[in-house]
């Protein structure tokens, strides 16, 4: 076990540092850069009367390390983040990239959690249900709430759910804290009241994915029920509940831990829209304006951290499926 892990950590930071320069390539692919942003909108809000001219342009982008080729950028960004865990600075924002993305990182981890835990309790007992329950009126009714997870856009389910947590229920929407608990120390009152904020994020957010985990495990499962071991063990008189919770679902569960993987970057990269509409202080909206600004070092730290969650996702995912399914064995392959 301890060889495996090892091996695999030294594969992940391989596979983390080739993901970084993809990253860096394709965030500076489109035409211009910050400086070309930023002088743009000083036009266009008035901050100036004519565009500056190339050489002046020049200048601002030497200020700015701009104009060095962009193997350069991008050795230096490296080596500060491996020597000293320095991330670069971001123009659009003023403030370090290591600042913004550690004020945003522990609420995208709250919705996070939160949402992928929601996620399983609901997803683990309705396909369990569905698939013991072959085509009656409960399979039936979850099958049509699946699909319309799936088809309903998750911003316009937001808006719905936002209108109804104010109308109905009069409690606060939006962000991720009421605002007597904004800046308020921690405190029991301070969790239950970021409890209730994670509802709407997280049963937007797992919708369609819990739709989605819920099909995998019933068709898993029914493929696993018809299977001989399952019909000798039932005519043997094992009790039914027993039997399927013990032998059927601990295969049939196994695309779901394998899914941990890409389920933890999608929870956070995936769902932007969804965070400008809650306000919710997370980093997928932080990753749009930095795209949309060119702030190459902020964009580029925030999806090096995406593909360090999908390397780290799936590293979780082989070693719970060593736990879950005993036929799978870790090996040096």
């Amino acid at each position: 076990m301890i060889i495996y892990i090892a091996k695999r950590t030294i594969i992940a930071f391989v596979t983390i540092i080739v993901i970084s320069f993809f990253s860096f390539i394709i965030i500076q692919m489109p035409a211009g850069d910050y400086v070309d942003f930023y002088l743009d909108i000083a036009l266009c809000n008035g901050m100036l009367n004519e565009r500056p001219t190339p050489e002046e342009e020049a200048i601002i982008r030497e200020q700015f390390g701009l104009n060095r080729p962009m193997i350069v950028q991008y050795g230096d960004w490296m080596w500060s983040m491996l020597t000293s865990g320095d991330f670069g600075y971001s123009y659009g924002r003023l403030e370090t990239v290591g600042q913004l993305i550690s004020d945003r990182l522990p609420a995208t981890l709250w919705v996070g959690a939160f949402t992928l835990a929601l996620s399983w309790a609901f997803a683990v007992p309705v396909g369990i249900y569905s698939a013991v329950r072959q085509h009656s009126v409960g399979d039936y009714t979850f099958t049509f709430l699946g699909f319309a997870g799936i088809a309903v856009p998750d911003f316009l389910l937001a808006l719905v759910l936002m209108y109804m947590a104010y109308a109905y229920f009069e409690q606060s929407v939006g962000g991720l804290f009421s605002g007597n608990f904004q800046d308020a120390p921690w405190s029991t009152a301070r969790v239950w009241d970021l409890i209730k904020h994670l509802f709407i994020p997280g049963i937007v957010i797992g919708t369609a994915g819990t739709a989605t985990l819920i099909r995998i495990l019933r068709n898993n499962l029914l493929d696993e029920l018809s299977k001989p071991y399952v019909v000798t063990a039932r005519s043997k008189g094992l009790v039914s509940w027993k039997l399927v919770l013990k032998y059927p679902l601990r295969v049939a569960v196994n695309p779901l831990v394998s899914s941990i993987g890409y389920i933890l970057p999608q929870l956070i990269g995936g769902t932007i829209i969804v965070s400008v509409v809650l306000a919710l202080p997370t980093l997928g909206p932080l990753l749009l304006q930095a795209l949309q600004s060119q702030d190459m070092m902020l964009a580029g730290t925030i999806v090096l951290v995406l593909g360090a969650l999908t390397v780290f996702g799936t590293l979780i995912s082989d070693l719970l499926l060593v736990i879950v399914d005993p036929r799978i064995k870790l090996t040096d392959v």
